[in-house]
């Protein structure tokens, strides 16, 4: 078990940026992870230990993941320590490794909480990584402040893992890392972190919600706007992610002009809007805005103006756990400053053997990242595709482009709280390629009778605009099916980028492995050739992403027992893939009990080398193939990252029209990763 506890010297260190970054490439490298904190606040659930909980899928009881309550330490410490002890080994004998995130200068006493935090690290035998804010302070007080703080951990017998110097403003980054190389990693502060959603603010001011949907509550504000003039004043002072106080009883005038000033382009796109004064709206104007859908969060409270804006001025953020675009900034942050190898070799981590689908995740986005490609998602409009496209470009995992009418991606990137900057949007509709695409698709496409005429119209649509960038170098590869369906995905990649058969695989990452399936979702019903293409391109997937192929060739039937159409189908496609390829490790026909259940093929075939240990699963058709996945998927709690395809010339894959963000964003470096490799 491995344990590290993030200590800060004063207040002013913000904890969340190390303790995700932190915790993110632990959970890439081990199995299993924990979180604690050894001191919460009395009400409530720690916000921090909910963000990481929620992120990481960490299952472990809210209970089991703290310790105690600063009253309890303040009402007899040296049994506090005691509980907190307790409670961090119960935790740990669980765990292969554990964040611990020490008290946030709320309650113990800023003279000496640091020391404390210092003895409880040394209590619960671990390292502590020691946080030093850098706003304020030239490299010399930094040096005196890292000195006084080593020494203090030193004095409580504590272990010094490694110091972070955060908050830095971006200006200022460089010049600390050139002075303070060797002794510190210097953190940039991290734009928007500090910030509070209007979720924040709502609970600040006791406010209820009107209208709006929930989800946007998570939105980062920029500031307060008190709407005291006009109209025209008014619109002409809107800024982007200001809330907008207004009083309730002027609502009837101005309230429905803000909505749609929010949800128009030529205007600033809102966090919110909340009424002073809970006066009750007019009729017609809650009618009104019934009518008109809004989705902009509209909140009410009863203070009044005044009191308000004066008590939501001072809220900072972090009172209710982080939405997912501030963790992937933070993560990101922590990622570019810090060294991760070498933090892990001072901890002495290994990785595990086990893959648990975090680790599978975490790996796929470094390796995006080591060498970032051009991915175009060409249904740029669609709410998951935009706030998958503002956490990819917060982990700098692609470069993207999107594909739809710019005006209508801005404003719902706009009213949805998105950040695209540095994304190239294009309409194929009205873009300069269009001409140039109509000529490259009625030459591929002429032996079929198309001519430049009707590719004119065909290269608009978007799939084929996406694949046609793909296909012109223009983009390395392409990532749809949120909206289209998967023959409207594929079917211009068949005509314009095919280099063999065409079929996919699925990536089934269960709770300590992960294991790949194919075809499940392109080839109906494959000849033994077909069979035999299929399962050499799954096993050199497989590879490519770290998978060591073990190819099992699936059929209702064992070895030499079965006899009948299908399995002889198998038969033969397993003895020409194992001429074809006699590097493959490769068994068949075989039933999937004996593939992957080490006791059943002992008693099967118990001289194989791939039975009870298969990892590349190849069904004999797309029945079966859709059946296994789905069933694994939904029985066993299986993460199903696919379909990816393979017998491309470069890559295109298909997202399910169910698809969550967060499928999105695995589709979208597996493509990325799959660009690096000319062996598409």
């Amino acid at each position: 078990m491995t344990g590290v506890y993030i200590a800060s010297s004063d207040a002013e260190s913000d904890k969340r940026t190390v303790a995700l970054g932190l915790t993110e490439l632990l959970a890439g490298t081990v199995d299993t992870i924990g979180v604690f904190r050894p001191i919460v606040a009395e009400d409530g659930r720690d916000p921090l230990v909910e963000t990481l909980r929620r992120r990481y899928e960490i299952n472990d009881p809210y209970e089991d993941c703290v310790g105690v309550t600063y009253r309890r330490v303040h009402s007899d410490p040296e049994e506090a320590m005691s509980e907190i002890v307790a409670a961090y080994l119960k935790l740990a004998a669980r765990r292969s490794a554990v964040v611990v995130v020490g008290t946030d200068y709320t309650d113990v006493g800023a003279p000496t909480e640091f020391a404390f935090n210092a003895r409880v690290a040394a209590n619960l035998g671990v390292p502590v990584l020691l946080m030093v804010a850098g706003e304020g302070r030239d490299v010399s007080g930094l040096r005196s402040e890292i000195a006084v703080v080593h020494a203090e951990l030193a004095r409580e017998h504590a272990t010094r893992l490694t110091t972070v110097v955060d908050g830095v403003a971006p200006d200022r980054v460089a010049e600390l890392r050139e002075h303070l190389e060797g002794t510190a990693y210097v953190l940039p502060d991290v734009p928007g972190l500090r910030a509070p959603t209007v979720r924040d603010l709502q609970d600040a001011c006791d406010g209820r919600s009107l209208f709006g949907e929930a989800a946007r509550l998570n939105r980062e504000t920029s500031g307060l706007e008190i709407a005291t003039m006009s109209l025209p004043g008014l619109l002409d002072r809107l800024r982007a992610d200001r809330l907008v106080l207004l009083s309730a009883d002027r609502a009837g005038s101005l309230l429905p002009a803000l909505v749609a000033a929010h949800s128009s382009p030529d205007f600033p796109s809102l966090a919110g809007v909340l009424l002073t004064g809970d006066t009750e709206m007019p009729e017609p104007v809650w009618r009104l805005l019934t009518g008109m859908n809004v989705r902009l969060p509209v909140l009410v409270t009863s203070l009044d103006t005044y009191t308000a804006a004066t008590r939501l001025s001072t809220v900072r953020g972090g009172l209710t756990p982080l939405p997912d675009k501030k963790v992937e900034s933070a993560v990101a942050a922590f990622g570019s400053a810090v060294d991760g190898p070498e933090l892990l070799a001072r901890l002495r981590v290994s990785r595990s053997e086990s893959v648990t689908p975090l680790m599978f995740e975490h790996t796929l986005l470094e390796r995006a990242r080591a060498d970032r490609r051009h991915v175009v998602l060409p249904e740029g409009t669609d709410e998951r595709v935009l706030r998958a496209a503002d956490l990819l470009l917060r982990r700098k995992v692609a470069d993207l482009t999107l594909l739809g009418p710019a005006r209508k991606i801005k404003a719902r990137a706009g009213e949805l709280g998105v950040d695209l900057t540095g994304v190239d949007i294009i309409d194929p509709e009205h873009s300069e390629l269009r001409e140039r695409f109509a000529q490259e698709y009625a030459s591929l496409r002429a032996h079929r009778g198309v001519t430049v005429g009707l590719a004119g119209d065909t290269v608009t649509e978007v799939s084929y605009f996406g694949t046609l960038m793909v296909h012109c170098g223009l983009a390395d590869g392409m990532v749809s099916g949120a909206r289209h369906t998967t023959a409207q995905t594929i079917r211009p990649s068949f005509e314009i980028l095919r280099s063999g058969l065409v079929s996919s695989v699925f990536f089934m990452c269960l709770a300590d492995r992960v294991l790949v399936y194919g075809d499940c979702a392109v080839v109906p019903d494959p000849t033994a050739e077909q069979l035999a293409e299929i399962a050499a391109g799954s096993a050199d997937t497989a590879a490519r992403f770290g998978v060591d192929p073990r190819v099992a060739m699936l059929s209702y039937s064992t070895g030499a027992s079965g006899v009948g159409a299908e399995v002889e189908k198998v038969r033969e496609a397993t003895e020409l893939l194992r001429r074809a390829r006699p590097d493959l490790e490769l068994e068949g026909p075989i039933q999937y009990d004996a593939a992957i259940d080490p006791v059943v093929a002992r008693t099967k075939l118990p001289d194989s080398r791939v039975a009870g240990h298969a990892t590349v699963f190849v069904v004999p058709d797309l029945n079966t193939g859709n059946t296994l996945y789905k069933g694994v998927q939904r029985s066993a709690g299986a993460v199903a990252v696919g379909p990816i395809l393979q017998g491309l010339r470069k890559p295109v894959n298909d997202l399910s029209r169910g698809a969550t963000v967060r499928d999105i964003v695995n589709t979208v470096a597996i493509t990325a990763v799959q660009a690096q490799d000319p062996r598409t």
